[in-house]
């Protein structure tokens, strides 16, 4: 009995002691947009429609269990609306970007200044797939005019190639 009681024992200091937290994973996550259904109220800078609230109330919602660190739009008022829910969420601020930044120069902004955590940049069909891109350093396919739905996933961990996940949301 006394050598189960020592193996029970020495089971519970190899298995349950700690000295520190669990690491978190390492390494970037960068979701990359393009903003929700646009109306027709300004030809300009026209801002969301119903459908593209609620694409862009769904892609909070994706998000709400990921360490949002930071928000990233263009200054027009659907890629503003679409980040915006998500950054609330996370309680953090949008950050503006200037649209026509060459993506390899943008991107290579993001990395430095985000080391760890989840980044959402949302952008326009133009601009989207070169951001991506630039982002996993692979090819990523041009965007339609009409494609609202897209989601490219990049995560980049240390001393691995990044990985490309795109869906539709």
């Amino acid at each position: 009995m006394k050598r189960v009681g020592c193996a029970v024992f020495l089971l519970l200091v190899a298995t349950g002691c700690t000295t520190h937290a669990p690491a978190r994973p390492s390494g970037q996550t960068f979701v990359v947009v393009r903003h929700g259904e646009k109306s027709n109220d300004d030809p300009r800078d026209p801002s969301l429609n119903a459908a593209g609230i609620a694409r862009a109330q769904a892609l909070a919602g994706l998000l709400r269990g990921e360490p949002l660190n930071a928000a990233y739009a263009t200054r027009y008022r659907r890629t503003q609306m679409t980040a915006t829910p998500a950054a609330r969420a996370a309680g953090i601020a949008v950050t503006t970007y200037d649209a026509d930044m060459p993506a390899t120069e943008f991107a290579q902004q993001l990395q430095n200044a985000h080391r760890h955590g989840t980044v959402l940049v949302v952008g326009h069909s133009n601009t989207v797939p070169r951001i991506a891109a630039a982002l996993c350093t692979c090819t990523v396919p041009a965007m339609g005019d009409d494609t609202f739905n897209l989601m490219h996933r990049i995560r980049v961990a240390p001393g691995t190639a990044p990985v490309l996940q795109s869906v539709r949301y």
